[in-house]
């Protein structure tokens, strides 16, 4: 699944896609770059787009990362967060009894401009991190889900509002399976979206049809950029100095689909 991305652009930067944008005061307009952003684990706070519910405006606020459904009282457990970074396209319209079909018109958009998903290799000890993007989209925008909790602060007692947000995942094009090839969720990717398409996803007027068009859009292999890159998940330093979604040189690195794990 998708645990760690990237977003390389400064706050404004965005409203250069979205001209209506209203920027809540709680982000700093010189949030970013950032070459690498972990969800797992982590939670951090990110910019988030959605549809302000007070004045039907498109607003961008931090959220953080991992879902907090809006009945709980104090933040889950470690296991529990984990599993709410990502959401199945498959079960926000059609389970009916999931959390993700009752909050299915909390829709927004998280920019980035890339992602980073690991491929396992037969005989190697450590998967190989790949950067990916839209061939197309210096910056673009994966859409997700939203939810507010009141959590009541534990030194206080006073009642917080957490907003929460997740990432729309689908079954992988040909490109991404050879890339997310190993791991309980393999096979996944985000859903990769055109700038059109993404900005569709929050349009207030999106008809329940063209919803589940749009949950079951697959964005073409040929159309997505991707490149090996070092090792990711560390605070050391790539032994080039480089940047964590620049290109690194891995040695013996079989051809995608060669030498798979599945």
């Amino acid at each position: 699944m998708c645990y760690d991305i990237s977003f390389t652009v400064n706050i404004p930067e965005i409203s250069d896609y979205f001209p209506e944008l209203i920027i809540d005061g709680q982000i700093q307009m010189e949030f970013g770059p950032i070459d690498h952003a972990q969800g797992v684990g982590v939670f951090a706070k990110y910019p988030v787009i959605y549809v302000n519910r007070d004045d039907q405006k498109l607003h961008c606020r931090l959220m953080e990362w991992s879902i907090i459904e809006f009945f709980r009282k104090e933040k889950p457990e470690l296991v529990r967060r984990n599993g709410m970074l990502n959401i199945r396209s498959e079960r926000i319209l059609d389970d009916k009894s999931s959390y993700w079909y009752k909050i299915r018109n909390r829709r927004c958009l998280i920019p980035v401009t890339g992602i980073f998903e690991h491929r396992g290799i037969i005989g190697w000890k450590k998967k190989v991190p790949y950067w990916i993007r839209p061939k197309d989209q210096c910056v673009f925008f994966l859409p997700g889900l939203y939810s507010v909790a009141e959590i009541a602060d534990k030194e206080t007692g006073e009642m917080i509002s957490v907003w929460t947000f997740g990432l729309i995942t689908r079954a992988a094009n040909a490109l991404m399976r050879n890339i997310h090839n190993d791991g309980e969720n393999r096979h996944r990717m985000p859903l990769f979206l055109p700038l059109e398409t993404s900005k569709e996803f929050v349009s207030e007027n999106l008809t329940e049809e063209r919803y589940k068009e749009i949950l079951a859009y697959e964005m073409p292999a040929d159309d997505l950029e991707h490149r090996p890159v070092f090792t990711i998940r560390t605070s050391k330093l790539r032994p080039d100095n480089l940047t964590k979604t620049d290109l690194f040189q891995w040695e013996n690195l079989p051809e995608l689909g060669v030498n798979n794990p599945l």
